[in-house]
């Protein structure tokens, strides 16, 4: 007959207890982790937006020739956005662009929400930040281009829904605008 000490018992039953607890805290961790990298897809409130300074310092800024339908567009160098300046015909694109695209980035990689002001340029780098006034009411907001657009020939910029409303042709669906660079 052996005689076990209660020490031994003891331990042993501590260390059973102990690996449960810390496989119960590591599936808690796991859970929390997971929860914790859901993203929405209809958010652009994202912490990691750089401004196009950044984005130029980094090599981030996003300026290559790009083939949109068999046409080649050349985007200008941060250097020539000091003085830019266009005129022409502005559209909106808002949440049906959202669920045509199934929450897909923009080109510069952000989420796209039709609800903050945003744009879409053929030839700006990404990201840029422009003002863009509505001619026909002098209307004026400040914007981040983050995307690509509009291909449709005879328009300048693609805005947000919300840029829209700001600038007050949402329920028309086009104004005449000017776009300048906000770094002059």
């Amino acid at each position: 007959m052996s005689i076990r000490s209660p020490i031994s018992v003891q331990t042993g039953n501590t260390m059973n207890t102990q690996k449960r607890i810390g496989a119960l805290l590591l599936t808690m961790f796991l859970a929390l982790q997971a929860c914790s990298t859901y993203r929405s897809t209809t958010t652009s409130r994202s912490p990691q937006q750089i401004s196009p300074e950044e984005a130029y310092r980094l090599g981030k800024l996003k300026n290559k020739p790009y083939l949109i339908d068999g046409r080649l567009y050349v985007p200008m160098s941060f250097d020539q956005v000091y003085a830019y300046e266009e005129t022409g015909l502005a559209s909106w694109y808002g949440q049906e662009t959202l669920d045509q695209h199934n929450g897909q980035p923009t080109a510069y990689g952000e989420i796209f929400d039709p609800g903050l002001p945003s744009a879409a340029h053929k030839y700006l780098p990404l990201p840029m930040i422009v003002r863009v006034t509505n001619l026909e009411n002098n209307a004026s907001i400040i914007v981040r281009v983050n995307d690509r657009g509009p291909f449709v020939d005879g328009r300048v910029i693609d805005l947000s829904a919300a840029a829209a409303k700001e600038l007050g042709f949402y329920g028309k669906g086009t104004a005449r605008v000017k776009i300048e660079s906000v770094y002059r």
